[in-house]
């Protein structure tokens, strides 16, 4: 984490940093070196989540009963701080270890944990999540995914999209509405299944190393054991889930933004202009403390957001609001980061064009801004 941002953050044990330290000393060995063939080849070799889930990187909030470590969030706050102060998006671990596997977690059977959850620790499994469609993107209601029932289980048919660890994973939580209803279902569905073809590894802005494919579902077969927790309750299963999946997408946000604020300082010092530092520019150091003073506040909105989380008092709409300012905010500091790094800034050579286009997702995935604000104006009027 940037010493330019970060003040002595309680929230943290000893044991904690340890882990941290750990962490930081996988990424520069085992990511940071092959990040630029990775994004060349557009996903990560499935070697690198064997190395991660051998040193407890994967999953840590996992109970010690299905393999895992049993850790708090923190744990994963801190693998997801170390990607992003490394520029390193590309393993998507994000969205395995808190997005994925919390679902099954909370609410799979014994016998689906069982199946999935020691594989999935350890890295020998890699999970997804299949919500997206082409035509339903925050607006899951117009999802046209179906499951029909039929003796012994269900058959489900549909079409996915943006599905992140597309081409690696090996368990993907599929939503789809359940034939003669409109209350959404998730299912587990093996990758493997007869039906299940992955579409293509899809060409994108930013996040070039990880995986993001279509996912096309033909007739699929699936056992009753297939379904996770009840049927028709996927809707209120992704609620409680999207809480999580937005805290850490601040989490990774506002360390990005501060190791871009790290590396612009650093550079502003260095380049020369007119015979001086960049650095001793007033607009280079009116830019700079601006956006360090945006990057304060949003630190100490997430750490409450995680403090929040800890105690279970997280709810959804501060999620979203907070969601909102901290990908915005993101935005803006690359921008501004950007333009100082002058020409080379357009250089894909230089970490900070690469964050620059990593950046624009997070103003989508997860719920849109505009989505956002609408969550955020809902609660001032709570009855209408």
């Amino acid at each position: 984490m940037s010493a330019l941002i970060t003040p002595p953050r309680t929230l943290f044990t000893e044991e904690h940093e340890q882990f941290r330290e750990q962490v930081r000393r996988f990424v520069a060995k085992e990511i940071v070196p092959f990040h630029r063939e990775w994004e060349a080849a557009h996903q990560v070799p499935r070697e690198l989540w064997l190395k991660a889930g051998a040193l407890g990187l994967l999953c840590p909030t996992v109970s010690d009963e299905w393999g895992g470590a049993g850790g708090d969030f923190l744990y994963s706050a801190i693998v997801l701080e170390e990607l992003a102060s490394a520029h390193a998006p590309g393993p998507g671990f994000a969205v395995h270890s808190e997005m994925a596997v919390p679902y099954l977690v909370n609410f799979g059977s014994d016998a689906q944990k069982r199946e999935w959850l020691p594989r999935l620790v350890v890295g020998e499994a890699i999970a997804g999540i299949a919500m997206t469609e082409p035509t339903a993107g925050s607006d899951l209601h117009a999802m046209r995914c179906s499951a029909t029932k039929v003796a012994g289980g269900y058959r489900l048919s549909g079409q996915k999209v943006f599905i992140s660890n597309g081409q690696l994973a090996d368990l993907f939580i599929v939503a789809a509405k359940v034939s003669g209803s409109d209350a959404i279902s998730l299912f587990l569905i093996d990758a493997e299944s007869v039906g299940v073809t992955r579409g293509r590894n899809l060409e994108k802005l930013g996040h070039l190393a990880q995986d993001t494919s279509e996912l096309f579902l033909s007739e699929v077969d699936l056992s009753e054991s297939s379904l996770l927790g009840e049927e028709g309750q996927g809707f209120k299963y992704l609620m409680h889930g999207l809480s999580r999946e937005r805290l850490t997408i601040c989490v990774t946000c506002q360390a990005r933004a501060e190791a871009v604020l790290r590396d612009t300082v650093a550079y502003v010092g260095e380049r020369q202009i007119f015979g001086a530092p960049l650095s001793q520019m007033q607009n280079t150091r009116f830019v700079l403390g601006a956006v360090k003073a945006d990057l304060i506040a949003g630190r100490a909105l997430v750490d409450r957001l995680l403090e929040e989380y800890l105690q279970g008092r997280l709810n959804s709409a501060t999620a979203a609001a907070a969601k909102l300012w901290v990908t915005e905010t993101l935005g803006r500091t690359v921008d501004a980061c950007l333009q100082l790094h002058g020409g080379w800034g357009y250089m894909s050579e230089y970490a900070i064009s690469r964050a620059f286009a990593d950046a624009r997702v997070e103003r989508i995935a997860g719920g849109s801004s505009e989505v956002m604000k609408e969550i955020v104006a809902r609660t001032l009027w709570p009855r209408q």
